[in-house]
């Protein structure tokens, strides 16, 4: 693990190009999200995606959710926009709002979790935003910590939890934590809340409309 390393928490220009160059040349890099420390990989990468699932030690029908720098690099990833998203990419994105969308068929099974599905979504976070922006595409963006552990939320969380395996830290201090971002998706032409997150259903349905979206199995009713 090669962390960045200044006293004031401040990503430097130089360590998110080296940052992007170790996510091209397939490597693991842990940076600072609006929510928690995400951990990117090339999601076209199979072997970073498969050492990405080990290092996390998940579940493989467990999907990977991503960022993208921008709402056209978002077609790389995703078939089609539904129109119902579009109110909530005018209203949310960017932000912790991760939607749902049927995957293109170049995308790797391994990052949908076997479900034909990939989450996307544009980060508000400066660091989490610039990367994707110099990287120049889509970034995966799971959470650093093994599966069923607490996030981390600074970069010596990441440290202590994941240790060596991270080829690089990207130190831009401490993240909110609390909440992870909001998960939507459609089913038979209806919005669904997949997951809780730090945009509530009532926000959700604040730009929609009332009971636009219904409760998901992780929320109950």
């Amino acid at each position: 693990m090669q962390p960045s390393n200044h006293p004031e928490a401040v990503v430097t220009p130089a360590e998110l190009e080296q940052a992007a160059a170790i996510i091209r040349r397939g490597g693991i890099v842990a940076f600072p999200t609006e929510t928690y420390y995400g951990l990117a990989v090339d999601p076209f990468n199979r072997e970073a995606l498969s050492r990405l699932f080990a290092l996390k030690r998940r579940a493989p029908d467990k999907p990977i959710l991503c960022l993208v720098p921008d709402r056209e690099h978002l077609f790389s990833l995703a078939d089609s926009i539904p129109p119902s998203y579009e109110p909530l990419m005018e209203a949310f994105w960017p932000g912790p709002l991760t939607l749902i969308f049927t995957a293109r068929e170049e995308v790797p099974v391994s990052l949908t979790g076997y479900s034909g599905t990939v989450g996307v979504r544009l980060s508000s976070h400066p660091v989490a935003a610039r990367l994707a922006q110099i990287y120049g595409g889509a970034i995966t963006a799971t959470s650093a910590n093994f599966s069923g552990h607490p996030a981390a939320v600074n970069a010596a969380e990441v440290g202590a939890q994941l240790g060596p395996d991270v080829d690089y830290i990207l130190d831009g201090g401490e993240t909110p934590g609390g909440a992870g971002s909001t998960l939507v998706g459609v089913e038979n032409e209806q919005l669904v809340l997949r997951r809780p997150g730090v945009i509530t259903r009532q926000e959700l349905n604040d730009v929609l409309g009332p009971e636009r979206i219904i409760a998901g199995p992780e929320e109950g009713n």
